[in-house]
């Protein structure tokens, strides 16, 4: 039986919510990977290590929260609760990384004659799609590897929330 989520009102978050934060987070890391310059095997391993620096290390100093977390309210915690250990966050982070690796890789090299790097996102696809189909808790593939979970969170920046407002206050300008 798998492990539930805690009592606690843990919530856990949406599965666009989650992509967002992954998206921002990935930018941050295939911008660093990109400047490098060099062959797809050193963007490789320097984003591998930068997603380890910020999705590891980071989140487990900042309670559960990387950049992408940070900015839409949500963090990451182990179940049954509290913050992962490094070596479950490694283990999570490190079949993502590398999926989140070829998904960048992927569309950065997206051109009317390589619409076959397209078949680079699957991965994160069928992981994504785990989650879609486990609607109570929402966990991924990788979220069940390393036994943890993303819920929302107090602690944050509230993207999702401001870009919201923003948008309301456009469209009520626009019906004026």
């Amino acid at each position: 039986m798998r492990p539930q989520l805690p009592v606690r009102r843990a919530v856990p978050v949406l599965l666009w919510r989650r992509g967002v934060a992954l998206g921002i987070d990935a930018i941050a890391i295939g911008l660093v990977s990109g400047l490098l310059g060099g062959g797809w095997i050193a963007q490789g391993f320097v984003f591998v290590v930068g997603w380890l620096l910020l999705r590891v290390v980071v989140v487990s100093r900042n309670k559960g929260q990387s950049l992408g977390r940070w900015a839409l309210d949500m963090r990451i915690i182990a179940l049954p609760g509290g913050t992962p250990t490094l070596m479950n966050l490694t283990k999570r982070e490190g079949l993502l990384a590398i999926a989140t690796f070829f998904a960048v890789w992927g569309i950065t090299h997206l051109s009317p004659t390589s619409a076959w790097v397209l078949l680079l996102l699957v991965p994160l696809g069928v992981d994504a799609s785990i989650a879609y189909n486990d609607p109570a808790q929402s966990q991924t593939a990788h979220d069940r590897y390393g036994k943890t979970c993303i819920v929302e969170s107090r602690r944050g920046y509230s993207l999702d929330v401001k870009i919201r407002r923003l948008v309301a206050q456009l469209r009520t300008r626009v019906r004026r």
